[in-house]
């Protein structure tokens, strides 16, 4: 028992860490200005899709075999290959992974280098993350190790000091609907589709561990996830707060980058300001660097070899490099047509995989295009062309009229490894 205890306490932690990237940091204080006075009730909203469906989605996994492909196929094998691949590429380079460059660049470097080149830093920054990724090296793990304890002391620090002496008040009243809203900005963590693929790290770690029996590996998992949930729901619930009694001091639409360095430079001086840039850039690169080598080692498999893994990862940090120069609000509002589109795909599949004993085996295929058939609408009808016509003239040879050229040459190339002749 007490080994299973300890087991328990290692794994939820480590579980709140695969969670915790330093992205996430950036939503919940931005959301709290935006709902001030409703800052709770829109934080119920936000836990339920960035705590509550991650920790289903644990669970779910757990049941289901472990892997992601293992939920996708109660659906079929087709769909399975077709999910999991869109949800490698959400949280890979189409949005998680650029990310991580963009949050890299304006709350760790901009703050302290006022005049830093994002382009130079985009480059620098991948160009770690493929040197690490290429070569492995357990001095990453280290220093990850090392960084997420720093990192959850600086943030509870920070929290503590808003709650004794705050900022402000909360002020404002959000409108509309502020339950809604904390849910469908829950989406943007991305933790309800990453819990999926990290259902299978639990897995293995469990069988390393010695635990063989399904019940044992759901049972642990379950446990892991509270723990994980209880430290989320902390840290989220006091940056919400947070941003909330800055409702009074900021403008609601103020950058969530320069949001939370300012309230952080607010209560803990320039120290807090660059302490938080250097321990996010790190979690930044430690994040970019398993989120890589997961999409590398992904495709590697799905393609049987066919598509080798040191090309993935270098396709990977290419692209990445060039869509985190349009920065984190711009990767975020183009991220909503496809996480509106996708999350509740998911959820509909996590609940139906987690009370899968009481769900008729036909019934998957259904629900999930019941799901699909109207968030697909609802993705459709988020999209912001602004922000996509934006993205597309920063592809090469867009200006001229050939912004097609090169995504031609380049999924041509991939459907030749793919496709045998």
């Amino acid at each position: 028992m007490k080994n299973k205890n300890k087991d328990v306490i290692v794994l939820g932690l480590a579980l709140l860490a695969m969670f915790f990237g330093a992205g996430n940091l950036l939503f919940p204080p931005s959301l709290g200005l935006i709902a001030g006075k409703s800052w709770i009730i829109c934080g119920i909203g936000f836990f339920i899709t960035a705590i509550g469906m991650p920790l289903l989605g644990i669970i779910g996994a757990a049941k289901a075999g472990g892997t992601i492909q293992d939920v996708g196929n109660k659906v079929g094998p087709t769909f399975s290959k077709i999910f999991s691949t869109v949800i490698i590429l959400a949280i890979g380079p189409l949005l998680a992974i650029p990310r991580t460059g963009a949050t890299t660049f304006e709350t760790g470097i901009k703050p302290i280098f006022s005049s830093a080149s994002p382009i130079l830093v985009s480059i620098i920054f991948f160009g770690l993350t493929l040197f690490f990724v290429i070569k492995p090296s357990n001095i990453i793990d280290k220093v990850g190790k090392i960084l997420t304890p720093l990192l959850l002391i600086l943030i509870f620090t920070i929290i503590y000091k808003g709650i004794v002496s705050p900022i402000g008040v909360a002020s404002t009243v959000m409108e509309g609907n502020p339950l809604s809203k904390g849910f469908t900005d829950g989406y943007q963590t991305m933790d309800a589709l990453a819990s999926l693929v990290f259902g299978s790290v639990m897995i293995t770690s469990l069988i390393a561990k010695g635990y063989n029996k399904v019940e044992d590996q759901v049972s642990l998992t379950i446990k892991a996830g509270v723990i994980a949930a209880t430290g989320l729901a902390v840290i989220y619930g006091g940056l919400m707060y947070l941003g909330s009694t800055a409702s009074s001091v900021f403008p609601a639409d103020m950058n969530k980058a320069d949001l939370l360095i300012a309230i952080t430079d607010n209560l803990l001086g320039d120290f807090g300001k660059i302490a938080l840039g250097v321990v996010v850039s790190l979690a930044c690169l430690t994040t970019s660097i398993g989120l890589t080598a997961t999409v590398g080692t992904f495709f590697n498999k799905l393609t049987n070899d066919r598509l080798s893994y040191q090309s993935i990862v270098i396709a990977t940090c290419v692209f990445s490099a060039v869509f985190a120069n349009v920065g984190v609000d711009r990767i975020v509002s183009i991220a909503v047509p496809l996480l509106v589109t996708l999350y509740p795909v998911a959820i509909v599949l996590i609940l139906m995989t987690v009370f899968d004993n009481f769900i008729p085996k036909g019934a998957y295929p259904g629900a999930v295009f019941g799901a699909l058939l109207l968030s697909l609408y609802d993705g459709i009808s988020t999209i912001d062309m602004a922000s996509l016509g934006s993205l597309i003239s920063k592809i090469p040879f867009a200006s001229a009229g050939f912004a097609w050229l090169l995504p031609a040459l380049l999924f041509g190339m991939i459907s030749t490894r793919l496709i045998k002749n």
